[in-house]
């Protein structure tokens, strides 16, 4: 069996115990009766296995991995399963797995398995406690025996539970003891938790308990299993934020005002979609952190997905009850459950704030805490197994490649440049075979798989190499893999290679910019040539291009969508006029194209005769595909941090907070936008949900751009380059582009809209 078929068979195994009984209503209850549990539903969760995922099979559990576990957790979390898996069948499990075999572990990793033990993990004693440490409470040991003096705040389970795994302090650091409920010594104090729950404190005067294990290997298992908790507490909040958009998508549908379904208000289905990506944002991120966890990073993942989840399921919820309107502050209905949930889990071992704080503190990769070595080589093959090359070495060899053949006045410029400026480093990376990093090898390409992707754009930011004019890399290149023909493809794709075509993209027309089926630019058929005749605007690098691919109306009787052709345009053809726009930043980066009985040959249609549309949309995706890469959010976050160095802003804890946030940001857009690239690098059309990833990008880098203009201060009013002994950089270009990045490729609006519409399926 498979990995994938592992994972999806938990998950549906859990989704039909799960929904076989309304757990909505089991919770209800059970806050009506203090907050409990029931023990033969926990005797049910033994039977199915989900008590030994993570118990070596030398243990007698099922050694298996937390993808498996977090497929269960978020099936957990989409039925509001009442019991308390993650407290007491992830936690004291993962613990006494990573302790020393024999005696009294043994036997309580045995019961909990089987369901005979009901066990918890006490070791915070203050609000805001994030790491495993001493605290106050301590132990007076007498060989395997103690008593524990101290108490133990926010235990989960509590009444109903068999005993608690509990950290106390020794001669020689810190140790955990096993305390049975009843124990002499022991008064379990109770409170209701928000969500229905018991939330309860071990008070401990003089408590008799018995010694599991101490040391570091007892503060290192707990740290771990802190850590492993969190990452299933982080699936159990993506099921509640999903489950929550679900309910909410169906109420819009449904709900009835002024006539007609409050889902096909646009003000409505906008705040909606914002929900749809912050928990598509958090599923990412959760998956990345799956793939991607070891022990040497357990700590930053946990923290990173705890921080993202808890953020994307409380604002859900919250949205939840705000569309759902009074009947979602009732606790008749269900979406005030899944709001209270989330909001006790949020909260439970580290909010969002803190983990963002400490994965910043934890993660390796945090930019003012270390310098990356560049290596000193001067071959760079395109001919290697990508796969199998770790990525600190395919890293190490980008970084070498910029730094032996990148210009060094070059490095971090502030706009986009001219095919003049880019020509030389263009044909460089031509002449080296790294031009096309995302095209398959068959056709020039380095063929490289979506995680190596990801790395070559984040080194390329890293070192601020400026971007060329590259759409025929990134548009039209992939546009004739998929559409074009072989004569085509043969034509066309080794000059953009060869850099001897320069390519623009004709779409937007004066009255046609995000309405691109309104376009009138219009192709009569004559003989073997098309006659062109319009005008296009908003053309990137238009006074570079030596060609552009376009849309063009060849059909004036059908509706608009289907009298659309794509066509591929010489610009030197006689009848063309160029005109350069000037842009707010000064910059000629826009042109408008007229076209004046223009002749162009008839083999140059891409696909078939009025099918353009199909080709635009494809087109679009790859597009939004490439607006929605991290790089223009991580070249303005390399920005931040450099001159957060140069001012001295890390000493500033509010500013600190601020970058933390936007450097998840940043990163889980990297997690969501693999995913679509793994889709472009199989050839798969490109989902109507790739709309979303431009969404999180433009506006990832529009809020960086905020955060450096800010951090700047008075130099944030400079229209150049500011150069003194407090600053080196251009402060204002970022935000001008992410402006800009929001409106092209159909503005961030109509974005919305088409998830709404496409996605969601909310009514109109």
């Amino acid at each position: 069996m498979s990995d994938n078929e592992s994972i999806a068979m938990f998950r549906h195994s859990a989704s039909g115990f799960l929904g076989a009984h309304d757990q909505r209503q089991r919770v209800r209850a059970l806050e009506d009766a203090g907050g409990g549990f029931d023990r033969a539903v926990w005797q049910q969760l033994a039977e199915l296995g989900w008590l030994s995922i993570l118990v070596p099979e030398s243990d007698r559990g099922l050694g298996l991995g937390l993808s498996e576990l977090a497929a269960i957790a978020e099936e957990a979390g989409r039925h509001l399963l009442p019991e308390p898996l993650v407290d007491a069948g992830v936690h004291p499990v993962a613990l006494l797995a990573r302790l020393p075999a024999g005696g009294l572990r043994d036997e309580l990793l045995a019961d909990i398995q089987a369901g005979a033990q009901v066990a918890g993990v006490a070791w915070q004693e203050s609000a805001g406690e994030i790491e495993a440490g001493l605290g106050m409470t301590s132990a007076n040991l007498d060989g395997t025996r103690a008593s524990l003096t101290g108490h133990k705040r926010f235990v989960r389970p509590g009444p109903g539970a068999d005993g608690w795994i509990v950290a106390a302090g020794i001669d020689d650091g810190l140790a955990l003891f096993w305390v049975a409920a009843g124990a002499p010594g022991l008064t379990l104090g109770h409170g209701a938790g928000v969500d229905g729950s018991a939330v309860s404190t071990l008070a401990l005067d003089g408590a008799q308990a018995v010694l599991l294990a101490r040391g570091s290997v007892a503060l290192q298992a707990l740290q771990q299993a802190n850590d492993i908790a969190r990452i299933a507490q982080a699936a159990e909040l993506v099921g509640i934020a999903r489950r929550s958009l679900e309910l909410t998508r169906d109420y819009l549908c449904t709900r009835v005002q002024f006539g007609q379904p409050i889902g096909s208000f646009q003000a409505l289905q906008h705040r909606l979609v914002d929900g749809l990506i912050q928990v598509e944002l958090a599923a990412a991120c959760l998956r990345e952190g799956l793939a991607t966890v070891t022990d040497d990073n357990l700590a930053a993942v946990a923290s990173r997905t705890k921080a993202r989840c808890a953020h994307a399921a409380t604002e859900m919820t919250r949205l939840a009850i705000q569309l759902h309107g009074a009947i979602g502050t009732t606790n008749e209905y269900d979406v005030g459950l899944y709001f209270k949930r989330a909001m006790a889990l949020a909260s439970r071992w580290g909010n969002a704030a803190t983990h963002r704080r400490r994965w910043m503190a934890s993660a390796p990769h945090t930019a003012h805490n270390s310098t990356v070595p560049v290596p000193d080589r001067d071959d760079f093959p395109t001919d290697l197994d990508w796969d199998t090359l770790p990525d600190t070495a395919f890293r190490a060899m980008v970084r070498a490649l910029f730094a032996r053949h990148y210009p060094e006045h070059r490095r971090h410029l502030p706009y986009r440049q001219t095919w003049a400026e880019s020509r030389d480093w263009y044909m460089t990376l031509s002449r080296l075979g790294w031009l096309a990093p995302a095209w398959p090898r068959e056709h020039g390409g380095l063929g490289l798989p979506a995680d190596k992707l990801i790395a070559y754009i984040e080194e390329s930011e890293a070192w601020g190499v400026a971007r060329p004019p590259d759409q025929g890399l990134v548009m039209i290149g992939p546009i004739l893999m998929r559409f074009g023909t072989e004569a085509q493809r043969q034509r066309f794709l080794p000059k953009v290679l060869s850099g001897e075509h320069v390519w623009t993209q004709g779409y937007s027309e004066p009255n046609a910019g995000s309405d691109l089926a309104a376009v009138r630019t219009e192709a009569v058929r004559d003989g073997e040539h098309f006659v062109v005749n319009g005008q296009k605007t908003w053309t990137t690098w238009g006074s570079d291009g030596t060609h552009m691919f376009m849309l063009v109306r060849t059909d004036k009787t059908v509706k608009k969508q289907a009298g659309i052709s794509f066509l591929l345009v010489d610009l030197k053809t006689p009848g063309i006029t160029v005109r350069p726009i000037r842009n707010i930043a000064a910059e000629h980066e826009f042109c408008e194209v007229f076209f004046d009985d223009v002749r162009v040959p008839c083999e140059n249609l891409v696909g078939e005769l009025n099918q353009g549309w199909t080709v635009a949309k494809a087109l679009l995706g790859f597009e939004r595909l490439f607006t929605g890469s991290p790089k223009h959010s991580q070249h303005t976050l390399h920005q931040v941090e450099k001159l957060a160095r140069q001012r001295g802003l890390f000493d500033d804890p509010a500013f600190v907070a601020r970058l933390a946030e936007l450097q998840l940001d940043t990163a889980d857009l990297g997690a969501a936008y693999t995913r679509f690239a793994e889709m472009a690098k199989r050839g798969e059309p490109i989902p109507p949900t790739i709309s979303m990833l431009k969404i999180w990008s433009t506006e990832t880098y529009e809020r960086l751009a905020l955060l450096l203009i800010e951090s700047a201060q008075d130099y944030d009013a400079l229209r150049d380059h500011a150069l003194t002994d407090e600053i080196d950089m251009h402060v204002m270009a970022p935000l001008f582009n992410a402006m800009n990045a929001k409106i092209f490729a159909g503005s961030n609006e109509i974005q919305r809209n088409i998830l709404a519409k496409t996605v969601l399926d909310l009514p109109t």
